[in-house]
């Protein structure tokens, strides 16, 4: 249920004329990003309005005329769709901020410092971030915004885009305790069980992620392990 007193106007202009609808503000900034959601777990109220804030809803007959139909549910996920939502000052600030957060994890994650070949800290890269006063769009994927980001803080921060092509061997009492870690974590890779019962795998990943994932697989081995990195790749 959408609590009214928290909810915020998604806004279309159309030939000259608005129509607004009210809905949940994180959830409509979800659907707006194209997760699977139903429409009336969105919106506030099933009307269409001019200006909701003033109660100006919109006749039917003027509805099917502007939107070939009279549907409150289909002309709102239109209205989502096409409209722009008007967060307030706090909201959208707030967004902003979870926005930067995301990308700069992004960052961390997938990139290195090519001085000291070691990943930048993720609050490193939101204090350049901030320093660079670059535009953050907190409707717009994180993954989209990584590239513009990234360039943005070169004159501040040396960043290198870099995966690591890693093979590891894993002790046979540990083979397969450590497997299902790898393929939560790493998804697809190259493996093969050898003669002894040892697990050998050749993952590629993202370099910022390399210490990350040899401290998990150290933990898991009790630093009982061998790894070799066959090459990197710069991006």
């Amino acid at each position: 249920m959408v609590d009214i007193n928290k909810a915020i106007v998604s806004r279309l202009k159309k030939d000259g004329k608005k129509f607004e609808v009210l809905v949940d503000p994180d959830k409509a900034l979800n659907f707006k990003k194209n997760k699977d959601m139903n429409i009336e777990d969105v919106i506030a109220y099933p009307g269409i309005y001019h200006d909701v804030r003033r109660g100006n809803a919109i006749p039917e007959n003027e509805l099917q005329i502007m939107f070939g139909t009279t549907d409150t549910y289909k002309i709102a996920k239109k209205i989502l769709n096409e409209g722009e939502l008007q967060f307030t000052t706090e909201q959208r600030r707030n967004f902003v901020e979870n926005k930067k957060k995301e990308i700069a994890d992004l960052i961390s994650r997938r990139s290195i410092n090519p001085q000291t070949n070691t990943p930048h800290p993720p609050q490193r890269i939101l204090n350049a971030i901030e320093k660079s006063g670059v535009n953050i769009d907190p409707l717009i994927d994180a993954e989209i915004q990584v590239s513009k980001v990234a360039e943005t803080l070169k004159p501040l921060l040396p960043i290198k885009f870099q995966r690591v092509v890693i093979k590891i061997t894993i002790p046979p009492q540990y083979g397969a305790k450590t497997y299902p870690f790898l393929k939560r974590t790493i998804g697809k890779f190259d493996e093969q069980w050898l003669n002894d019962g040892s697990l050998q795998v050749t993952l590629e990943i993202p370099a910022g992620i390399q210490d990350e994932v040899f401290k998990k697989i150290g933990d898991a081995t009790k630093g009982n392990f061998k790894s070799e990195i066959i090459k990197k790749v710069d991006l």
